[in-house]
């Protein structure tokens, strides 16, 4: 159809060599860097006191060897780190928020209360919970791509999959029992990274604040600056007796590990030099202006109403249900959080114009490309390229996000008439062992299923469908419920999700019946559903169909469109943040949120005093405010209170939450658990002067344990330097 420009392996080479000369060229602070890159950053020059190897040494003992990734039970993961020699484990609160959960009762809620052991005896299991040990880490884009100069197009990527295979059988073969060798793609390609780590999976619970402390601000204060919130929590890791990986165990022992961290309640001050180690998720910081438009406009907006509706739909199950509403507030959280980081992330693309931006370097590196013949060979026509493909990919964006998201989980009963439409669609009868096995699948399905949920989802999509911009409809919704507008097409939308949902119709006969004969007269209780269905895959095949041929050719196009920019700039990019282990580097210090308004970057326990109700979310405990008013704070103040939170310009995104936040030392300070508001949207851009990073400050989390907690056995087996003395001396 039009043509494709080539590339080759031996180009690629030939870039990075060209590449390493060159100084890293991003907005100040900026960057995920992967641990080989520390020493290429000249941090010293930034403040830092201690060598690159003292933070990652390839040849072992470096802190990269005490910062894990914590695998949580309801899925994701979090960062966490080794804080004693005994496989204490520090992290935040709500990344341990399913482990309380699925500990809890209606007669002991261990979010509300808090949860405490008193020695290691009493320590419980943190049921699916696990961690990842990083144990080595290798840039091998010159291994993956040995050999690969003269072939290209699919022949190119085959051969890459298969090396890339072969390398990870030779390396597992190589690696201990409890160790997994894998090796990452990243940034579609510019580079491959090996990464052996090890899984531990008996975690148990040690300490966690109440909700009052670890959740303190809730859903209100969730991205925002000030934050006064203690969002902490201590687990443990244990092995079998030999040291190997067990399930949970009573006969299992504390893991020793190779390396733990140093904290220091010396204290920080504006301006002070800090770094992140961490796991922080996906950022696509390299990608073409297209692609940040439909995150802007079609993708971040629906998620983010979606997520609303989801959490929304829950509390409307748990408000009369205190069972229900214990097992179901991690859930909430998650959503409300999640909703927050899309929300702001659009706002924020919009308010700082990011598609403009990148539509402005574009043209630049349309001029850059059109004024060298070699340059017009090898990039020519990636932007055109791109822009085709995209046009044709996200013709009918609005529809496809929706469609793809529909019937979304915890709609039962509407996921079980799709299926059941989808597999009779043009197939033969299902045999009777079939139709047993089937039954079986029906019943697990929707056991359990919450109906007020899933009829306030329907209506969530009919809603959702009916705002459809012209053009992108869905056809049967408007056929549907188009002839009514306003209130009266609400009620119908209504009416038909409390049929499905709430109704006496749909139950395991019924959806049984769709895999069988049915008779032929119109019954609207069931072919009116169906006919949703049967609606709703045709579209699904339809956007699939789009994704695939965009899928098919972007992979391509990106990793040229990357290398070309990189030429044009002349630096090495740091590659996307992919869950694996990465550094970041800032210092400690205010922003100014909006014009004449200035934030400071300290937040004490007097400014819980500010904002406390007695009504959750601001319920400031009494304890707290006992400590305050004595000033009992131990050697952990400073002046008149306690810093509760500091903020920092770290470049950090989800799956950062849990991080250990160091000095210049290498002690650390501090736990990182939020971003600010005004820069969310850094999965694609990263903006030094509004980017924070929110860190609970290491004293408040060592004052609550031993003050608030009555802990103190945890603090005894962690190393503590610093205090009032130090900061007297200026240490």
């Amino acid at each position: 159809m039009y043509r494709k420009p080539s590339f080759s392996a031996s180009l690629l080479l030939a870039f990075a060599i060209v590449f390493a000369a060159f100084q890293p060229a991003f907005a100040r602070d900026e960057g995920m860097f992967t641990p080989d890159r520390i020493a290429s950053l000249g941090l010293q020059k930034r403040g830092m006191k201690i060598k690159p190897e003292d933070i990652y040494n390839p040849r072992g003992g470096g802190l990269t060897e005490a910062v894990i990734r914590l695998n949580m039970a309801g899925g994701g993961g979090c960062t966490a780190e080794f804080v004693s020699a005994s496989g204490l484990i520090l992290t935040n609160h709500h990344c341990v928020l399913d482990g309380l959960v699925t500990a809890s009762s209606p007669e002991l809620d261990l979010v509300e209360d808090g949860f405490k052991a008193d020695d290691r005896s009493g320590e419980i299991h943190a049921e699916g919970f696990s961690i990842n040990i990083t144990e080595r880490i290798e840039d091998v884009t010159a291994r993956v791509l040995q050999g690969m100069e003269k072939l290209d197009g699919q022949e190119r990527s085959a051969a890459i999959t298969e090396r890339i295979k072969e390398l990870e059988a030779a390396e597992n073969e190589k690696a201990g029992d409890d160790s997994i060798v894998r090796i990452y793609t990243l940034n579609n390609g510019f580079f491959y990274y090996l990464y052996q780590t090890r899984e531990i999976k008996d975690i148990r619970m040690v300490y966690a604040p109440p909700r009052n402390i670890g959740v303190f601000g809730g859903d209100p204060d969730n991205f925002q600056w000030t934050r006064h919130t203690g969002d902490f929590a201590f687990l443990r890791a244990y092995v079998a007796p030999d040291g190997g990986t067990a399930e949970h165990s009573a006969s299992n022992v504390p893991y020793k590990p190779k390396r733990f961290l140093t904290m220091n309640i010396g204290g920080l001050k504006e301006n002070d030099f800090v770094f992140v180690l961490g796991y922080p998720g996906g950022t696509t910081r390299y990608r073409e202006s297209q692609s940040i438009e439909f995150a802007r406009d079609a993708n971040f907006p629906f998620l983010a109403s979606w997520l609303a509706a989801r959490a929304d739909a829950l509390r409307l199950v748990s408000e009369t249900d205190e069972e229900k509403r214990i097992a179901l507030q991690s859930d909430i959280a998650n959503f409300d959080n999640a909703r927050t980081v899309y929300d702001g992330g659009r706002w924020r693309l919009r308010r700082s114009q990011v598609v403009e931006k990148r539509l402005a370097e574009e043209e630049r590196f349309r001029s850059w490309v059109a004024a060298n013949p070699a340059r017009q060979q090898r990039y020519g026509t990636v932007l055109q390229e791109l822009a085709e493909l995209s046009a044709e990919s996200n013709r009918y964006a609005q529809r496809d996000v929706v469609i793809r998201r529909f019937p979304e989980p915890g709609m039962a009963i509407m996921s079980q008439i799709v299926f059941a439409t989808l597999e009779t669609m043009g197939s033969e009868p299902l045999s009777d062992d079939e139709l047993k096995e089937k039954r079986a699948e029906v019943e697990k399905a929707i056991a359990g299923r919450e109906p007020i949920y899933e009829r306030e989802m329907l209506k969530y999509f009919f809603r959702a469908f009916a705002e459809l911009p012209e053009g992108q409809k869905f056809a049967w919704a408007e056929e549907r419920f188009g002839k009514f507008e306003g209130r009266e097409r609400r009620l119908a939308e209504e009416k038909f999700a409390a049929g499905i949902a709430e109704g006496d119709y749909w139950n395991i006969d019924t959806i049984m019946a769709l895999y069988g004969p049915q008779t032929t007269e119109y019954r609207p209780e069931r072919d009116d559903p169906r006919s949703l269905a049967i609606a709703f895959i045709t579209e699904r095949r339809a956007a699939e169909q789009r994704a695939q041929k965009f899928a098919s050719q972007i992979f391509r196009l990106r990793l040229l469109y990357e290398q070309g920019m990189a030429e044009m700039k002349g630096i090495t990019p740091y590659p996307d943040a992919n869950f694996t282990q990465r550094f970041s580097y800032g210092n400690v210090k205010g922003y100014s949120s909006r014009e004449a308004e200035y934030r400071s970057p300290f937040t004490t326990i007097k400014g819980m005093f500010e904002k406390d109700t007695g009504i959750n979310p601001f319920d400031m405990p009494d304890s707290l405010k006992r400590l305050q008013a004595a000033r009992d704070f131990g050697r952990f103040g400073e002046g008149d209170s306690v810093v509760v939170n500091f903020i920092s310009t770290n470049d950090i995104i989800g799956g950062n939450s849990g991080s250990p936040i160091m000095n210049a030392n290498g002690e650390q300070v501090g736990i990182c658990f939020d971003g600010n508001y005004e820069g969310l949207g850094n999965d694609f851009y990263y903006d030094p002067d509004k980017n924070r990073t929110i860190s609970v400050d290491i004293r408040f989390v060592l004052f609550v344990t031993e003050k608030v907690g009555n802990a103190g056995w945890i603090l005894d087996e962690m190393r503590i330097v610093g205090g009032p003395r130090a900061r007297a001396a200026g240490r």
